[in-house]
């Protein structure tokens, strides 16, 4: 089956089994220890480890075990919408659909050779066209390379008679130390659209974000640069970088508004750092048979 793939001389290796819900989960791995799960709920990856077998995303301790909600951390894919801006549910439907293997992708421009990876599959229902009436299919690829590299690959494809539009995002939650000792850069200079009010466009003016109070921010037209999460005290730099994404969505809801997440623990918010490659200042428009395709490719480097 060419669903999966796992590099030459079992350099990788693809386990696809399932969750304690008995839900699909798939297992990549990389000769050097790295790995990463991703769930069939949502095409939604749970983990991600760099070869040192540090947890690199963060979950929360309170996510609700419930097969019906996503979790809350990972990276969840948002599609058609982003948060409520629309009449969908809150991130759009996929992120809360089961997904299925892809057992023939259409093929990739670029090689997987050396790559442990999974094709995943969402179609619309019945139901799902009742509430968004456009015929789509939405592919991902998620591969784990030989030097822990992580890349999703999201492509939309509109196979209805008209056109549509939507917004997309990766909600990626990283592992931090403490909130108050990151930064991240590559964001200078950039417009912002500040949803702590309302949604007002500022222009960042320092050299790197730093954290003393909630955040929540959707950066845009950033074009392909790459934005790097610095962790000190972990020796750490996550590196972020991307395609068919302009915006970039920084969030932390610091201490008053975790209290207020169920999900979340009230402490919690000093472990993770929300940055997501996204597409939602201008929602992207489909016509009839075409596809858009949305890469996000992230790494870990150590540092000093």
């Amino acid at each position: 089956m060419n669903h999966s793939g796992a590099g030459k001389d079992d350099l990788a290796a693809v386990e696809v089994t399932k969750d304690r819900n008995g839900i699909g989960l798939v297992v990549l791995r990389n000769h050097r220890g790295a790995s990463a799960k991703v769930s069939l709920r949502g095409g939604q990856v749970l983990s991600w480890k760099w070869e040192r077998g540090e947890e690199l995303l963060f979950s929360s301790s309170k996510a609700i075990i419930n097969p019906l909600k996503p979790l809350r951390g990972g990276i969840a894919i948002c599609f058609p919408q982003f948060r409520n801006r629309g009449s969908l549910e809150h991130h759009g439907f996929a992120r809360n659909k089961m997904w299925v293997i892809d057992q023939d992708p259409p093929p990739f421009p670029t090689d997987f050779s050396e790559k442990a990876y999974i094709d995943l599959l969402l179609k619309p229902t019945e139901d799902d066209l009742k509430i968004w009436p456009h015929s789509f299919e939405l592919r991902l690829r998620v591969s784990l390379a030989g030097n822990g590299y992580l890349t999703m690959i999201s492509r939309v494809r509109n196979v209805n008679s008209k056109p549509f539009r939507f917004s997309f995002a990766y909600n990626t939650y990283y592992s931090i130390s403490d909130i108050s000792e990151v930064r991240v850069e590559g964001l200078e200079t950039l417009d912002y659209l500040d949803n702590l009010y309302n949604q007002e466009r500022f222009t960042e003016q320092g050299d790197a974000l730093t954290f003393e109070s909630e955040v929540d921010r959707v950066y845009v037209d950033s074009g392909s640069n790459g934005v790097a999460v610095l962790d000190h005290e972990k020796k750490r730099t996550i590196v972020i970088r991307k395609e068919g994404l302009p915006d970039v969505v920084v969030w932390n809801p610091w201490e008053k508004k975790s209290k207020a997440i169920v999900d979340l623990g009230d402490e919690e918010y000093k472990q993770m750092l929300c940055v997501d490659g996204a597409a939602i200042e201008k929602p992207i428009t489909l016509k009839p048979g075409e596809e858009w395709t949305g890469r996000l490719e992230l790494s870990v480097v150590p540092s000093t």
